[in-house]
């Protein structure tokens, strides 16, 4: 079990205070979430700057890195992806930290694909060679990762033009269903999680799978209400919308729940919508 954060803004944002100082900030959930769990087996932090995902990651406690609030300080951007790790495949690695990426992409996962072991090799006989070349770790997550894209591309999203929402939906859909299938037929009594996020910088799509998920949609620029100050640059106004997407509620704000089984798709617009896998 991990906690997800992902944002995206029609400007760029500095998400500092969601990630640090918020009253459920990532950097609280790392040393307790809201049912008293600890994620100390690492973070990460992925924004975007002209298109290109920076991510930095850490195989520490959030808590207790430094390093966390510095990343966290310098997170200023449209698009913005964040992990807290508490490891059940793989070892305390840095290769085995989120979120993950590859070119424009970038994923992080809450939860666990089970029967991982069983599934190992059929997932890797499916990814095309090149990406299962650019294995670092051995999480299930990447492994995740990885298949996924193969299965994007086979859709024909490809990177050679920009995607659209629907097909991207559609692919991810499927392939949360196919993998929870794979699980149970494995024998694995235990309920898969596949809670993803995944996005290029300008689509953001975050998927419910039995795991706790919430998102809030902002309009107009306000003072922050933990530093009292707005938290983006230039006149903004009430043309500036953005969405973000938790584990748990970051902010005393009125966060909604994502419904189970559902994909949450932010587009090019920072609309949201809804749909059921």
């Amino acid at each position: 079990m991990c906690r997800l954060y992902g944002f995206r803004a029609n400007q760029a944002t500095k998400v500092e205070c969601s990630l640090a100082y918020a009253q459920n900030a990532l950097l609280s959930q790392s040393a307790s979430d809201l049912g008293g769990v600890s994620h100390p087996d690492g973070w990460g932090i992925a924004s975007y700057a002209d298109g290109i995902p920076d991510i930095t990651k850490r195989a520490r406690a959030a808590f207790k890195d430094l390093y966390f609030g510095m990343t966290a300080e310098r997170s200023h951007a449209r698009t913005v992806v964040a992990h807290v790790r508490l490891a059940t495949v793989g070892e305390t690695f840095p290769e085995n930290t989120q979120p993950f990426g590859h070119g424009r992409w970038v994923f992080a996962h809450n939860g666990t694909l089970r029967a991982f072991d069983a599934l190992r090799s059929e997932l890797e006989r499916e990814t095309d060679s090149d990406l299962l070349a650019r294995r670092l770790g051995a999480t299930d997550s990447e492994a995740a990762f990885l298949w996924l894209l193969s299965r994007m591309r086979r859709s024909g999203i490809d990177g050679s033009r920009p995607p659209e929402v629907g097909p991207l939906v559609d692919v991810v859909g499927s392939a949360i269903a196919d993998l929870s299938r794979r699980s149970e037929a494995a024998g694995e009594a235990k309920p898969t999680r596949l809670n993803f996020i995944l996005t290029d910088g300008e689509i953001l799509l975050a998927t419910r799978w039995r795991h706790s998920l919430h998102w809030i949609a902002r309009q107009g620029v306000h003072d922050c209400e933990i530093c009292g100050i707005p938290h983006i640059e230039g006149p903004g106004g009430a043309d500036y919308s953005a969405i973000a997407v938790a584990s748990e509620p970051i902010t005393q704000e009125e966060w909604s729940k994502v419904p189970e089984g559902h994909i949450l798709a932010v587009d090019r617009d920072i609309r949201a919508t809804l749909h059921r896998i």
